[in-house]
């Protein structure tokens, strides 16, 4: 009975100490629970992180990959438009390459005339085929009126008139009105010339009105019709002034064809800039403001400072005939029109949508008939298109001065208020802002302390769990009991299991902790090399903005020169007078 007593005494004492061991592990295995849930929160929290510097990754490469469709799809518009405009002019040669023989002919006949050395009857039968050729084309009969002249036939010659005033009034007045005056038919010139004037509108003029302004600028008309041609504009400016809104439509159209100089600026000295600031776009577009008044300087001088030209009256006049018959006609335009917008495509590195800005802008120059003041802004601003000679350029510009200082200043002030206050630098995670790019040592101290929080973050995920800190005092704690057992001789089968398992124990942790370690010195290294990266882009980005506020005040600085240039010019000093005159145009 007593070994029974002593051998269930023994056994409670074993299931007592099981029962307590099994308790602590409990609270062993709910604090490592706790201490795991707390490791797990902040593996969530690397895990975020990790996922903002994917999402930012991947906008990177959305950004690159968006820039990389840019560049192919203004590349395919480029060859696009090469090809257009040679289809263009292949279509235009097609349908009216007949007109341009016309067109050449008319010199041809004058200048022949001139020298005596081809047969009346020879230009006579040329140009009739011409009549017969072209039917509806307007210069046809107005050469064969031309021949009918210079052979002396004035009932062959009236008749002709008649069917070219029939099939276009506007241009044969002014035809005959620069053919009279070449041949030193002053009154029969004015008379033409009042004739196409009294049919003009001052807010519905014929494009083609440009002619009259070419041979009034040049002082090619003479003195009695200098008289009715500046009188006219007078009435016709004073008309539009009485408009309402009229300075504020002057202003907007001179704005227009002012910005139509700007050119591209590709920034390639801002590389650090374009890359790592996502206000970038709006100070491309404010350099490319300022850089304005430099082209726009240019472009005056350019125009005033050429000679008047020496060649002689009939010379003068054959050029001014030139552009009219040669300029396109009405049913040409379309094609005008879309090889002018092919062309700046081309101009624009395939950039579509600042060809169509342009082309809206360039439109009013294709229009078959506009206003006044559009004339003068048309010629002055974009001559390739509306056939203006120097002479009209300037005769314009001088004329719209005023009109063209305010819309100059407001294109100024205009760009002034675009200019960002701040600018951003955006460095991988890193976003900032700075005004001029001198508070360097503020800027790198929060670039240094967001890469030090990003580093603790990133290292919370590399942390041993609580079982494996466990195994390292569980292991000594496990093989010291082994070693006991084996020494007092308690169990040496005992002894032994506890010593395996302890050595097992320790090299989970010594292994664990070894691969921990070796995470933490990688994350530590690639947060250290995004550090020093990162600092030298964002003083090299600083530096490129304390440059850009430099070089923006001085380009912006040239507006002065724009602004005193066209303070000296008058109308009267660019309109070469063949006599004395009492009148004088007014600027409203």
């Amino acid at each position: 009975m007593a070994d029974y007593a002593a051998i269930s005494y023994a056994n409670l004492n074993y299931i007592e100490s099981s029962l307590k061991t099994i308790n602590n592990n409990l609270v062993t295995i709910n604090d490592n629970l706790n201490e795991n849930l707390s490791v797990v929160d902040k593996h969530i929290d690397g895990v975020n992180q990790n996922v903002k510097i994917v999402y930012d990754e991947i906008g990177a490469l959305a950004r690159d990959f968006h820039d990389f469709v840019q560049i192919q799809l203004k590349a395919n518009a480029l060859s696009k438009s090469q090809q257009r405009i040679i289809q263009i002019r292949q279509e235009i040669e097609k349908k009216f390459g007949h007109y341009d023989i016309v067109r050449r002919t008319t010199t041809g006949i004058l200048q022949a005339d001139d020298l005596g050395i081809v047969k009346k009857s020879t230009i006579t039968t040329a140009t009739e085929e011409m009549m017969i050729s072209t039917p509806g084309y307007w210069l046809a009969p107005c050469l064969v009126a031309l021949a009918a002249w210079i052979n002396d036939q004035p009932e062959l010659a009236e008749r002709a008139v008649r069917e070219g005033i029939k099939r276009n009034d506007e241009k044969t007045s002014l035809f005959f009105a620069l053919i009279c005056r070449r041949a030193d038919r002053k009154n029969a010139s004015l008379k033409w010339v009042q004739r196409y004037l009294s049919e003009q509108d001052a807010e519905n003029l014929d494009r083609k009105t440009v002619i009259i302004l070419d041979a009034f600028a040049s002082g090619l008309l003479g003195a009695d019709t200098e008289g009715v041609v500046s009188k006219q504009m007078t009435e016709w400016l004073e008309h539009l002034a009485e408009k309402p809104g009229f300075v504020e439509q002057q202003t907007e159209q001179w704005s227009e064809a002012i910005n139509l100089k700007r050119k591209p600026f590709d920034g390639s000295e801002y590389k650090y800039l374009k890359q790592y600031s996502k206000t970038w776009p709006a100070l491309k577009d404010v350099m490319e403001g300022a850089y304005l008044h430099a082209e726009i300087l240019e472009y005056f001088t350019a125009i005033f400072e050429q000679e008047s030209s020496n060649d002689s009256l009939k010379e003068q006049l054959d050029e001014i005939l030139n552009n009219l018959v040669t300029g396109f006609d009405d049913e040409e335009l379309p094609y005008m029109k879309e090889e002018k917008y092919n062309q700046l495509v081309i101009d624009f590195d395939g950039d579509e949508q600042r060809a169509r800005q342009n082309m809206e802008i360039e439109e009013t120059a294709f229009e078959e008939h506009k206003d006044f003041t559009q004339l003068l802004t048309d010629a002055a601003m974009k001559p390739e298109s509306s056939h203006s000679s120097v002479s009209t350029q300037k005769f314009a510009i001088a004329l719209s001065k005023d009109w063209v200082s305010n819309a100059y200043n407001d294109v100024v002030a205009q760009n002034r208020m675009k200019v960002p206050h701040e600018i951003e630098i955006n460095v991988d995670t890193f976003n900032d802002k700075t005004t001029d790019g001198k508070d360097e040592s503020d800027i790198i101290e929060r670039f240094n302390r967001l890469i030090s929080n990003e580093t603790e973050v990133a290292l919370s995920a590399y942390t041993l769990s609580g079982f494996e800190k466990f195994c390292l005092w569980g292991g000594l704690v496990v093989g010291g009991a082994g070693i006991l057992m084996m020494v007092t001789k308690y169990s040496l089968l005992l002894g032994i299991i506890a010593l395996v398992a302890s050595v097992g124990m320790l090299i989970n942790y010594f292994s664990k902790k070894s691969k921990v370690d070796a995470q933490r010195d990688s994350v530590k290294k690639k947060f250290e090399e995004k550090r020093v990266k990162g600092t030298q882009i964002i003083r090299a980005t600083l530096a490129e903005i304390v440059d850009f506020r430099a070089e923006f005040a001085q380009r912006d600085g040239e507006s002065t020169k724009v602004t005193d240039f066209l303070e000296q010019i008058s109308p009267d000093q660019y309109v070469k007078k063949l006599a004395d005159t009492s009148r004088r145009i007014k600027v409203q």
